[in-house]
């Protein structure tokens, strides 16, 4: 399998507000950037589709490292959130309905042909991609004429 590393980020001016997600993948010589902005959205929401459209974006099954700042996300992956969550039909563990299905749903159909590794970096501590991730996350949140966040409930 081909080994890639993704590093992604997600910004948002106010919460919600104007927010986009920004994508670094490298393999070997290879780098790709990614981003988006939408008009209103959450931070969350933006984290969570960094690591989706990152994961799309490979062509062929990989070996991935998905580097995140944010522990909504890579928690939810590695302590079995999802799992429960999909298990207990969509359902917190305070039977409160899951923020983000619609993106929590898509991420795992993403995940699915992939061998990832989630892990965690602080952010804004001078990890160069994370800052350049955060670089594309806040540029793409500040664009005109940002197109809406169709999965946010709060549009």
């Amino acid at each position: 399998m081909k080994k890639v590393d993704v590093h992604t980020d997600g910004a948002c001016r106010g919460n919600p507000g104007p927010g986009g997600f920004g994508v670094v993948l490298t393999s070997g010589k290879h780098r790709l950037e990614l981003s988006q902005g939408f008009a209103r959205t959450t931070n969350n929401r933006m984290e969570l589709l960094a690591a989706i459209v990152a994961l799309e974006a490979l062509t062929q099954p990989c070996s991935v490292r998905l580097w995140s700042d944010s522990r909504y996300l890579v928690d939810a992956m590695t302590k079995g959130w999802l799992r429960g969550w999909k298990r207990k039909g969509w359902v917190t563990s305070n039977r409160q309905p899951v923020k983000n299905r619609d993106l929590w749903e898509r991420l795992d159909a993403a995940a699915e042909a992939h061998e990832v590794e989630w892990k965690w970096l602080k952010g804004h501590a001078g990890h160069r991609e994370n800052e350049r991730c955060d670089e594309l996350a806040v540029t793409a949140s500040q664009a005109p004429g940002l197109p809406p966040d169709d999965g946010f409930e709060g549009n």
